[in-house]
């Protein structure tokens, strides 16, 4: 098997390139040409790798390993058929070259038919004496067939052949988590460790994992033999920080965020962390400096901008935090958390209109949380425009068909219209999906609960719940 380009000396592309610039023709053999080609193709230099493909089977016109090159190329230019009739001649002349049926498979994953290509590479395996490539492509075609249960028995190979594949590592990660295997994935990773002590990236795993179990004690000490293992590693700092956080140690998550900033470039994560740390706290000026910082050192990061405003709403400095969102809006117009946050804002400030037009864009742009459409509704309702709460009420219910809270605001709205009826309907269903919502509708309806009606309804409520 050819060496990859770099693991050879690069006087062949010195060479090659240099005879590009000339007139002059200069002889590579074979093995030389696919290092070259090899070289362009990882670096991204599709035009160079094809003039080297043209160059090199104009020398050597019986290559396979060259022609199979081409192949590849031209998978990657989507022109598959030219591709699969190079590979049948491929295969009339050398039926048992793994590298053909690599292709194939290759092929019919860009097909979308990722059956068709695991057979092909189980093909392969079966004539191959390097396995590992080829786990690794089968691992990626379960993946697109969201079988995570095959694709990680395949990285699991990947790993077991080469233990520093941190790429089939984290992927086995990844196919334990999506399969909600937590305990299986700390056990793989715990038997790893027994056998790569000091793999940083084994052990910031585990701590993951432990975390997601709120196992906080177990992922500290897991972040703590990262560290260990390389004192350098960022991302073991961060995430020690954010368990010391759930810990309710906020001096000491500071100092492991503080610690990701000296190691590296500062990150608007990091500035963010240490901002809510320094607000737990009570550290008001400290807390507002790392979110001014945190959108300055990002400023499309949505999380900060959210957390400069809700620093100055739980202040209940309405006009600096509508200040802060509006900025928000100017630099990101789409993001709904934005819109529903001004909605939010503009309704502390009393400015109706404002925050129905902003909970409108929040809806518009994908937001369909449930509080969306009741506080979209409140404040249309407290605008008098009772008719327009139904209709957005009957909007939100489509998206949340279980949820009583809408009957039930449903039902009142009704009943200031004086439409009995319909409003003894929605109250109907909602006391069936959940009777213990009809104490806040009182206070929420007094009005609407001092009707005659209203009246025998709660005393059978009451009677029936003791």
């Amino acid at each position: 098997m050819a060496l990859d380009a770099e693991e050879r000396p690069s006087q062949p592309i010195t060479k090659f390139e240099s005879m590009l610039k000339t007139d002059d023709v200069y002889f590579f053999d074979s093995e030389d040409f696919e290092d070259i080609i090899h070289h362009y193709l990882n670096n991204g230099k599709i035009s160079l790798a094809k003039k080297a493909i043209k160059i090199g089977l104009q020398q050597h016109p019986i290559s396979i390993e060259i022609k199979l090159l081409h192949v590849e190329v031209l998978v990657f230019e989507n022109k598959v058929e030219v591709a699969e009739r190079l590979l049948d001649e491929l295969q009339i002349l050398d039926n048992f070259n793994e590298e053909i049926y690599i292709q194939r498979a290759n092929l019919y994953s860009k097909k979308n038919n990722h059956i068709a290509a695991i057979e092909y590479l189980e093909k392969a395996l079966e004539l191959s004496d390097d396995a590992f490539d080829i786990y690794s492509l089968l691992g990626m075609e379960y993946l697109f067939l969201d079988d995570f249960e095959m694709a990680k028995k395949n990285f699991i190979k990947c790993v077991s052949l080469d233990d520093e594949d941190y790429t089939s590592l984290y992927n086995v990660i990844y196919c334990f988590e999506f399969l909600e295997d937590f305990d299986g994935a700390i056990y793989y990773l715990n038997d790893y460790l027994e056998e790569n002590p000091y793999c940083e990236v084994a052990w910031h795993q585990l701590g993951k994992q432990y975390f997601s179990k709120k196992m906080f004690k177990e992922a500290l000490s897991a972040y703590d033999f990262a560290i260990i293992s390389d004192d350098t590693f960022i991302g073991a700092y961060f995430e020690k920080g954010k368990v010391l956080e759930k810990l309710g140690k906020y001096n000491e998550a500071i100092e492991n965020y503080e610690a990701t900033i000296s190691l590296d470039d500062p990150t608007s994560h990091a500035y963010l962390r240490i901002g809510k740390c320094h607000e737990k706290l009570g550290n008001t000026n400290l807390a507002k400096r790392y979110f001014y910082q945190t959108v300055h050192e990002d400023p499309l990061l949505d999380k900060g901008w959210l957390a400069i405003t809700d620093f100055y709403y739980r202040l209940k400095d309405y006009k600096k935090a509508a200040y802060y969102i509006n900025k928000a809006i100017n630099i990101d117009g789409e993001n709904p958390m934005y819109w529903k946050k001004s909605g939010k804002i503009k309704t502390a400030l009393k400015k109706l209109d404002e925050a129905d037009f902003a909970y409108k864009q929040a809806v518009d742009f994908g937001n369909y949380d449930l509080d969306t459409w009741l506080h979209w509704a409140a404040v249309v309702q407290e605008n008098k425009d009772f008719h327009s709460a139904i209709e957005i009420l009957k909007q939100g219910k489509e998206f949340h068909p279980e949820e009583a809270s809408i009957l039930f605001q449903l039902s009142g709205i009704h009943s200031l219209l004086h439409k009995t009826e319909r409003a003894r309907i929605y109250l109907a269903e909602a006391i069936i999906l959940d009777a213990d919502g009809l104490p806040d509708f009182q206070d929420d309806f007094p009005a609407f609960c001092a009707t005659d009606w209203m009246q025998k309804i709660l005393k059978e409520y009451k009677n029936t719940s003791k």
